[in-house]
């Protein structure tokens, strides 16, 4: 009977291994993952500020208009469930503090056609930009070295990479991060 039973006990502990490490390492939004990268100083946001993307509309951005504000830059695809789960959060943030000089902006790793499709079903507050594959080469200069969606990546208002976030975060954890940069009153 063990004999019988075996397979399927093992078959449950390798599918409870890969649950856990799932969750642990990509779903969970404290995982160790999401700070992997403490050196920032290494990390240079030229790039970004030199960037030339489009929007959901097809627009031409120049990315150099951002300089001077707090940046929230969430690198994201349609076809990425986590990213989609945490659009409604980052949507709120956005609203929450758009009157503090903090920016959300989405960077789709996606075509403008899908990209505008799910902006008109779901739509956000903050501007979504489409960089299609130049955008994991900007999100690989800003930290994402494990090519990974979503990323997230905070920078300061000196244009100084602050933290980093791999995987799926929540407004909480971004509140705290934005709490340190912003003035208090």
């Amino acid at each position: 009977m063990l004999k019988k039973l075996l397979p399927h006990i093992a078959s449950l502990a390798i599918m409870f291994c890969a649950g856990f490490t799932l969750y642990y390492f990509v779903l969970n939004p404290n995982s160790p993952l999401k700070n992997s990268n403490t050196n920032y100083s290494t990390l240079s946001t030229q790039p970004f500020f030199d960037a030339n993307l489009t929007n959901e509309n097809g627009v031409s951005q120049n990315l150099n208009q951002y300089k001077g504000k707090i940046i929230v830059l969430n690198f994201w695809a349609t076809w990425c469930p986590p990213c989609r789960e945490e659009m409604p959060e980052l949507s709120q943030l956005y609203t929450d503090y758009k009157n503090k000089n903090v920016v959300v902006l989405g960077v789709a790793i996606d075509e403008l056609n899908l990209v505008k499709q799910f902006s008109q079903e779901s739509p956000v507050s903050y501007p979504l930009l489409l960089a299609e594959d130049e955008g994991m080469n900007l999100g690989s200069k800003l930290g994402n070295d494990k090519d990974i969606l979503p990323y997230t990546v905070i920078i300061n208002e000196d244009g100084v990479v602050v933290e980093t976030y791999f995987g799926r975060i929540n407004k909480a954890l971004l509140e705290t991060a934005l709490h340190t940069l912003l003035p208090h009153s």
